[in-house]
């Protein structure tokens, strides 16, 4: 009896997703990378780019032979199926479908999965000159400000910057 193939979350090495993407459909295993539309973060351009809806992760479609596990892990910039000790974890069908329609080239909404900062919250600066600076979540400055609490030499300064050049940091980091 052969068993039906299954959705599985691969994950990639950071900024690996597109030649990951590329390199298991050359081997013509089923794959599927979401992506949306945001705008540039650069100052000077006003473009929309498509960038992963989840960096460092893609879908692939396979059955349950270890063969296939193992080309999918062959592919250079793979790391690992997620999963548990017993082995990965599939994806229900129905999820990746939602995934498609809310990702579809012919949709133009605009969407993103940032969500909204709570007041206290550490976040990590990811562009500009505080690139890399670790601080906490004030408030709301506006549209697209955010102030944040940094602490330098034992002073505390708050920082305005760009909502979009702040990422939450998981609680394990923070």
């Amino acid at each position: 009896m052969i068993q039906a193939k299954q959705w599985y979350t691969l994950l990639t090495r950071s900024r690996f997703e597109n030649v990951v993407f590329k390199d298991i459909q050359k081997k013509s295993i089923e794959a599927f990378l979401p992506r949306i539309k945001v705008k540039s973060r650069r100052k000077d351009r006003k473009l929309m780019i498509d960038l992963p809806l989840f960096p460092g992760f893609l879908f692939v479609n396979i059955g349950p032979d270890p063969q296939e596990h193992l080309s999918v892990l062959k592919t250079y910039g793979s790391v690992r199926l997620l999963g548990f000790s017993d082995g990965p974890v599939a994806v229900p069908d129905s999820h990746i479908e939602s995934l498609k329609i809310i990702t579809s080239t012919d949709s133009d909404i605009i969407c993103g999965t940032t969500g909204t900062l709570r007041k206290g919250e550490m976040v990590q600066v990811v562009n500009g000159p505080f690139s890399g600076v670790r601080g906490e979540f004030l408030r709301y400055k506006g549209k697209d400000r955010v102030i944040i609490k940094i602490e330098t030499l034992g002073q505390f300064a708050g920082v305005e910057i760009d909502r979009d050049d702040v990422e939450v940091l998981p609680d394990i980091l923070a």
